[in-house]
């Protein structure tokens, strides 16, 4: 029967897709992608030739319904974004909540997304946290940090090199500078690395060595 399968990309090394979702890729009558540039040279390396359309922020709203009746008319679709698990901090939630709603089966495949070995990776506790994402950029933002500097489980955020230092010294002014943090950067590509220390001194780090990579900031809760 048809259905709609979410499937995880690689974050960086391109080994890190499992031989399943190259066979679903393989097997789709459709992909969808959130940028099929990106997308050509994952699907190029394993040799997959799966017809690609964009499934992106800006235009998924208006195309749901569509693919939704793709799927109800026989056709297998798969849903991929740039890096990482669909509809985590990317595009996807919108076409999985049509799906359930439509009464279309969704299967989710296991593997890759940045926050699960940067929260491992971190030394701080992980048998129970939160995931935050992106905070507000504006609107809303200073009202949640608010409201995690008393959050006492494990933090996790994503941002960006242009953001990290700025979002660092805000953790600082609302949860203190002696708050351990670890932040990740680049996970799984060459120039991977995980810097330890409390908010001052990983804010010291950055404020010294420029930024660059997608980040995982994880924060130590309130004691």
């Amino acid at each position: 029967m048809a259905k709609l399968f979410i499937v995880p990309t690689p974050i960086g090394n391109l080994e890190d897709l499992t031989y399943r979702a190259a066979r679903v890729l393989e097997e789709a009558d459709i992909i969808l992608a959130e940028d099929t540039r990106t997308s050509a040279r994952l699907l190029a390396h394993y040799s997959i030739s799966t017809p690609m359309h964009s499934h992106h922020m800006h235009n998924e709203h208006k195309t749901v319904k569509k693919w939704a009746n793709e799927i109800t008319s026989g056709k297998t679709i798969a849903l991929i974004t740039d890096a990482g698990t669909p509809a985590i901090s990317d595009p996807g939630f919108l076409l999985v909540r049509e799906c359930v709603e439509q009464g279309i089966e969704v299967d989710c495949l296991p593997g890759a997304t940045a926050f699960v070995p940067a929260l491992v990776n971190s030394g701080l506790p992980c048998d129970r946290f939160i995931f935050e994402g992106f905070l507000p950029q504006k609107k809303g933002r200073q009202t949640r940090l608010k409201a995690l500097a008393t959050e006492p489980k494990t933090m996790v955020f994503y941002e960006s090199p242009y953001r990290i230092v700025k979002s660092l010294e805000q953790f600082g002014e609302y949860m203190g500078l002696d708050r351990r943090v670890s932040v990740s950067r680049e996970i799984s590509k060459k120039f991977e690395e995980t810097i330890r220390g409390t908010l001052e001194e990983v804010i010291h780090h950055f404020k010294e060595k420029e930024p660059k990579g997608e980040f995982v900031i994880v924060l130590e809760g309130q004691k």
